[in-house]
C-alpha cells in the first residue's frame, strides 16, 4: 500500500529516509527550513557524501514522487510524519530538543487527524510519553522509529536492517502497525516495544559502541608495553561469538554526529534517575585521555621525549573527518586532535578526501595529499581512508624533513611504507623503521 509520507528535516537522517521511503514506492514531501538547501535537493544536488544517496534523490523527482519544500501546507495530506529533527548535545550532556518540540506544538494545526507522528530523530528517554500532551487531543498518533544509520552505509543500512524498532503506547499500537507497513519489502525483524524502551534501546547501541572503541583503544596501549600486536589481539578476542570483531580496532579516538552525544545523555539520564552508571562516565574520561596519549605519542616520535616542544613544528595530517567514507566533521577526533597539536604551536597542514575545508585557524587544508608532506617533520594519518594505503609513500618520504608517520589507524603496510623510507609508528603495534628494520 502505498503511503503519503512527510519528513520534516532534510538532514543526514531526513534526506535518507525520504530517498528511501520514495524508493520503497511511496509519496514523499520532505519539508526543511533551508530555502537553499531545498532549492538544489529539487535539482537532485546532493551535499552529503553517501555512497547511493543522490541517485535515489534524483530518481524520486524523476518520477516524480519525491518533493522538497520550506513551506508545511504540503504535509495536510499526508498519512505518516517523520520527525528528522536535531537533538544536538546540550549544557551538561542533555540532548538539546527545542527545535523538535517547536515543530511539535504546531503540528495540531497542520496534520489532519489520524496522521501517525514519527520521531527518527534520537531522542531522550521518555520523549515517546510526553510528545502526546504536546499535541494535545488532536488525535496524532505517536511511534518511536528510531534510526541506526552508519554514515558512509546510510542507504545500505535502511534498506537492509539488522531491526527496525518500533515504541508506542498500548493504544497507538495499530499506528505503529502502520509504521511497520511502510518498510514492507524490507527483509528485517520487527521488534514492537513500549516508546521508553525503543528510546533508551538507541542510546544504549551507541554507547556500547563507545565503550567497545574505549577499550581496544585502552588494550592498544597496554599491547605496546607487553610487545604485543593489537592487530592479532583484536582479531582473536573478535572470533569468540559473544564478542563479534566489529569496533575492535584501535584509532585516535572515537566520535561523530552520535556516539559523544548519546553516550553522554545515558549519563544523564542515568544520573536523573539515579543510577550511577561510573564506567560510562569513565568511557567518556578514556576517550579523552586516549587522544592525548595520540598527542603524546606523536610529540615523542618528532621530538624524541613525551612532553617536547612542538613550536613551530610542520606536521601532516592525513584525514580530518572522524570516519572514512563521510567529509563529517562533528566531534572528529581528528580534528581534536589537530586542536591539541596546533595550541602546543605545530603548524598543521591536512588532507582529507571527504572534506573540502576544516577550521582554518587549527589546519590548512590541501587538495593534493602530497602537498601535506612538504617539509613536515612528521605525517600523521587519522581517518582510515583506503586510498592513503595507494599513495606513493617514497615520493611522500623525499618531501618530508623527517620520514616519520604516526599510524592512528594501523592502516598502512608497516613494511611497503618502511621500504619507502619512513619509520612507522602505529597503535598497539612495534615500530617499524625504514628499510623495514625493527
Amino acid at each position: 500500500m502505498v503511503e503519503r509520507i512527510g519528513v520534516i528535516g532534510a538532514g543526514y537522517v531526513g534526506l535518507t529516509s525520504a530517498a528511501c521511503f520514495t524508493h520503497l514506492g511511496h509519496d514523499v514531501v520532505c519539508v526543511d527550513s533551508d530555502q537553499s538547501k531545498v532549492d538544489e535537493l529539487n535539482r537532485g544536488e546532493v551535499a552529503i557524501a553517501e555512497p547511493g544517496l543522490a541517485e535515489l534523490v534524483r530518481d524520486g523527482l524523476i518520477c516524480g514522487r519525491l518533493l522538497f519544500s520550506t513551506k508545511t501546507d504540503g504535509l495536510a495530506a499526508v498519512d505518516v510524519v517523520l520527525l528528522c529533527l536535531p537533538t544536538p548535545q546540550g549544557e551538561g550532556g542533555d540532548a538539546d530538543v527545542r527545535a523538535l518540540e517547536e515543530v511539535v506544538t504546531g503540528l495540531p494545526g497542520l496534520l489532519t487527524p489520524g496522521c501517525v507522528v514519527v520521531t527518527k530523530s534520537t531522542v531522550p528517554v521518555g520523549t515517546g510519553n510526553r510528545l502526546p500532551e504536546l499535541l494535545g487531543d488532536a488525535d496524532l498518533p505517536v511511534v518511536g522509529n528510531p534510526e541506526f544509520l552508519r554514515e558512509g552505509h546510510a542507504v545500505e543500512d535502511f534498506l537492509r536492517p539488522e531491526r527496525i524498532v518500533l515504541g508506542s503506547r498500548d493504544e497507538d499500537r495499530p499506528a505503529a502497525e502502520r509504521v511497520a507497513a511502510l518498510y514492507r519489502g524490507i527483509d528485517a525483524p520487527v521488534w514492537f516495544t513500549d516508546p521508553a524502551s525503543a528510546e533508551l534501546a538507541k542510546y544504549a547501541s551507541n554507547a556500547f559502541l563507545a565503550m567497545k572503541l574505549s577499550y581496544v583503544n585502552t588494550l592498544a596501549e597496554l599491547c605496546e608495553h607487553h610487545g604485543a600486536d593489537i592487530r592479532a589481539v583484536g582479531r582473536l578476542i573478535g572470533l569468540d561469538s559473544r564478542i563479534g570483531p566489529a569496533f575492535l580496532r584501535p584509532g585516535p579516538g572515537w566520535g561523530g554526529s552520535c556516539l559523544p552525544k548519546d553516550t553522554a545523555a545515558l549519563v544523564r539520564t542515568a544520573e536523573r534517575a539515579g543510577v550511577d552508571f561510573g564506567m560510562l562516565r569513565d568511557v567518556l574520561k578514556a576517550n579523552a585521555r586516549h587522544q592525548s596519549a595520540v598527542v603524546r605519542k606523536i610529540r615523542l616520535a618528532i621530538t624524541g621525549a613525551t612532553d617536547g616542544s612542538l613550536t613551530g613544528t610542520r606536521i601532516g595530517l592525513l584525514g580530518l573527518a572522524f570516519k572514512a567514507g563521510t567529509g563529517d566533521l562533528r566531534d572528529s577526533p581528528a580534528l581534536a586532535i589537530a586542536g591539541e597539536l596546533a595550541r602546543s604551536g605545530a603548524i598543521l597542514t591536512g588532507y582529507d578526501p571527504g572534506v573540502a575545508s576544516a577550521a582554518p585557524d587549527i589546519v590548512q587544508v590541501v587538495d593534493d595529499p602530497y602537498l601535506v608532506a612538504k617539509d613536515a617533520e612528521a605525517l600523521v594519518v587519522l581517518t582510515e581512508w583506503p586510498e592513503f594505503r595507494e599513495l606513493d609513500w617514497a615520493r611522500l618520504a623525499a618531501a618530508t624533513d623527517q620520514a616519520i608517520v604516526v599510524d592512528t589507524r594501523n592502516l598502512l603496510d608497516p613494511a611497503a611504507v618502511g621500504e619507502a623510507g619512513f619509520t612507522v609508528i602505529g597503535l598497539g603495534t612495534a615500530a617499524q623503521g625504514p628499510g623495514g628494520a625493527r
